[in-house]
């Protein structure tokens, strides 16, 4: 089974200015509400492919049960904590010639409410991932998803984790079945400026040897790489698209390559895959439907073929 944790979820209220000027009112052609946090949109991609999950968090007041009504009425099974406080916060995103948003602060979370979580979460089980990703509350410690895998280290848990800097180097002692930095993190971590999977290389296999068994680097249109856990590289290219929103597309990527490897496919087929998942929803207004990512992975498909072909022409 795979499971979420979403510790900061949000409401997305998606708008699309006609003008945006700051000290004048401004009107928007549409809106759309979509339900946010990293996990979430991990969990629902998991459940557009059909894959089994659980998505585990922590929501508050009645945006908090709006979030939790519309995921169980897309089919995701939750597993909330309720606080008795506050609410779920709201995220504004003015989608106009560039995108601008505005994150809300969200509920305080107190200790007996974390104790609570940790309960519903020492409950999974040896063989079981665990996904870890998205901002930590300021009312928890910094260190909070460390605190997790300590506390269920050496139940045979793969633990998957996305997360900025500090953060994920701090993760790399619980020996992750999977990170997922893009190059710009990466960059960040390590001093450097690093725009293509080429580049990456010597950066995630540093990661790789530090503790992380996959190392996933994303690079925009450049496409991605795969420092895996025998040590072999994987670069993807990324399909050409119109971009449309990309919030979620490194989600959509975690998805895809765990619902692949959780079946049992090779990791050249799981990076593959986890690229068309990340393109896919890059090019849609939420998360990607199937449909989507099907065409978006058989355009990848072709791409490759005729590179292969290209490069066997000229040796």
């Amino acid at each position: 089974m795979i499971y979420t944790v979403t510790l900061n979820p949000a409401i997305d209220y998606v708008m699309h200015p006609l003008t945006l000027d700051m000290g004048f009112t401004n009107r928007s052609s549409s809106e759309e509400i979509h339900c946010g946090g990293n996990g979430i949109n991990v969990s629902t991609l998991l459940n557009e492919l059909g894959v089994m999950n659980v998505a585990f968090g922590i929501a508050a007041g009645f945006t908090g049960e709006y979030l939790i009504n519309r995921l169980q009425e897309k089919g995701i099974t939750c597993n909330f904590v309720k606080l008795d406080k506050g609410n779920t916060r709201i995220n504004v995103k003015l989608n106009g010639i560039v995108m601008t948003i505005v994150n809300g602060m969200g509920p305080k979370i107190p200790e007996k409410k974390v104790d609570e979580l940790f309960d519903r979460i020492d409950g999974i089980k040896a063989g079981d991932t665990l996904v870890l990703t998205g901002s930590i509350p300021n009312s928890l410690p910094e260190n909070m998803y460390d605190i997790i895998m300590r506390r269920l280290s050496g139940r045979g848990i793969r633990f998957v984790v996305d997360a900025p800097g500090q953060l994920l180097m701090e993760s790399l002692s619980a020996r992750p079945f999977l990170i997922k930095p893009n190059n710009h993190e990466v960059g960040r971590i390590f001093g450097a400026n690093p725009e293509t999977p080429e580049d990456c290389i010597p950066f995630a296999k540093e990661l790789h040897a530090q503790g992380a068994a996959n190392v996933i680097v994303s690079c925009g249109g450049h496409g991605s790489l795969l420092y895996d856990e025998y040590g072999k590289i994987h670069c993807c290219p990324t399909a050409k698209i119109r971009l449309v929103n990309a919030t979620g597309a490194g989600d959509s990527m975690v998805a895809g390559f765990i619902a692949k490897t959780d079946a049992g496919a090779d990791y050249e087929t799981a990076i593959r895959f986890a690229c068309a998942c990340g393109t896919a929803t890059a090019a849609s207004k939420g998360i990607a439907k199937k449909a989507t990512i099907d065409r978006v992975l058989a355009r990848l498909d072709q791409m490759i073929a005729e590179s292969d072909a290209a490069a066997g022409s000229d040796n």
